[in-house]
């Protein structure tokens, strides 16, 4: 009996994601960081022309290709209220406290009237070989890197610290997503309507248990 691809490979390319990598077919390999934001309105002209100014130079000074992806959301409304009433109960000053609950009832009384949207940032980093030495492989209509899985781990690891360390410069927190973080913004960007109601929680060993395949009676992972 010949055994299918698995759903995700056919219409993803999506291979394997372990060690915060994923693995896509063809030899490709992809990090993913999370980058968050700075209120231009809160800081002051100077300011905002270093932010600027910082930005466009790691623009100017990346060696590599990155994708840009931006995912407009709506706010886990719930969540982020329980979030501030634990840091009211736990970590704020009576005067804090009482601006805390405020606002939060605030904003139950917005959320009633408007969608609340929050936009959050990705970068994509991929793991290239040397492209002087003898151009990329090409391997069924695709590039391939010809870099084995520890060597893109590990350039990798060196990209994506050093974007941390450009975009650190501008201000803004970056924070590279791990395995669970990975198949949920794959799963999300996906299945966007399926993942608002049915959300990967577990572990991603949990979805590759060890079954028996009753055709061969061989052990396999589903």
């Amino acid at each position: 009996m010949k055994r299918r691809a698995a759903v995700q490979t056919v219409h993803l390319n999506l291979e394997a994601i372990e060690d915060g990598v994923v693995r896509l077919a063809g030899g490709r390999y992809r990090a993913i960081l999370e980058v968050g934001s700075v209120n231009f309105g809160l800081v002051g002209q100077s300011e905002r022309e270093g932010i600027i100014a910082g930005y466009a130079a790691f623009l100017n000074g990346l060696t590599f290709p990155v994708q840009v992806l931006v995912r407009v959301l709506p706010v886990d409304l719930e969540a982020y209220l329980a979030d501030l009433e634990l840091q009211a109960q736990q970590g704020l000053t009576e005067p804090l406290t009482s601006l805390a609950r405020d606002y939060g009832l605030f904003l139950r009384r917005l959320a009633r009237h408007r969608t609340l949207l929050e936009r959050r940032f990705y970068l994509v980093v991929p793991a290239q070989a040397d492209t002087n030495a003898g151009g990329p492989r090409w391997r069924l209509g695709r590039a391939h890197t010809g870099l084995d899985g520890d060597a893109a781990r590990r350039q990798l690891t060196f990209r994506c610290e050093e974007v941390e360390r450009q975009l650190g410069r501008c201000g803004l927190m970056v924070r590279r997503l791990g395995d669970t973080e990975l198949a949920q913004l794959t799963y999300a960007c996906w299945c966007p309507d399926l993942a608002r109601v049915q959300r990967l929680q577990r572990r991603l060993t949990e979805y590759t248990a060890l079954v028996v395949d009753a055709a061969t009676q061989t052990p396999r992972r589903s």
